[in-house]
């Protein structure tokens, strides 16, 4: 009974992130949601028992999942350049999905200022994507390929400013094609943060 639950909340949360990527954060209703799921409002209502609650739970599943992507691409990698590249491959994951993650999350953005929720919900998704930069950072110092100058957790946040903002500059463009661009441009720009030495 209890996997049957899980697996109807997570046909309800897919259809939420389809309708607020399709349709706007302040334009979706539960109606909406409960059509894209294929059932009911009253099934929607016993699972979830507001939009905001939906969308909450939505914000907070949709960054975690990313961040254990991104965790896993680069765990499976040895040194701190193939890790940055794995991190990177991992962001710009493709044109359709980095266009549906960053439209949806934008208008969460918008929403945050009076939301608390909402703040927390995304600051920890910061700390884990800070956490991932540090990790490259502090591995590429000792491996001597990163400057042992270059402050960690500074460089960390700016790694991921450097990351987002090419993504929405990207997604701003609605050119799909330069999707490639803004990949190579976002490593190269963040191999020269970091001060990338390959003596």
């Amino acid at each position: 009974m209890k996997k049957k639950e899980e697996e109807r909340k997570t046909q309800i949360m897919k259809a939420a992130y389809n309708v607020v990527s399709e349709l706007g954060y302040d334009n979706v209703t539960l109606q909406n949601i409960a059509d894209n799921a294929g059932v009911s409002k009253g099934v929607v209502h016993y699972y979830f028992n507001s939009k905001q609650n939906i969308l909450l739970e939505l914000l907070d599943s949709i960054t975690n999942q990313i961040y254990k992507y991104e965790l896993e691409a680069i765990a499976q990698q040895q040194t701190a350049i193939t890790k940055l590249k794995a991190y990177l491959e991992a962001v710009f994951v493709s044109p359709q999905k980095n266009r549906k993650f960053y439209s949806v999350y934008l208008d969460f953005l918008a929403q945050a200022n009076g939301n608390a929720d909402y703040k927390r919900i995304n600051m920890n998704f910061y700390e884990n994507c800070w956490g991932i930069g540090n990790e490259i950072i502090e591995l590429g110092k000792k491996e001597g390929v990163f400057s042992k100058e270059i402050d960690t957790l500074t460089n960390a946040k700016m790694m991921r400013a450097l990351i987002d903002g090419s993504l929405i500059q990207w997604l701003t463009s609605n050119e799909k094609e330069l999707h490639q661009f803004y990949k190579e441009s976002c490593i190269n720009s963040i191999l020269n943060l970091l001060q990338y030495s390959k003596e």
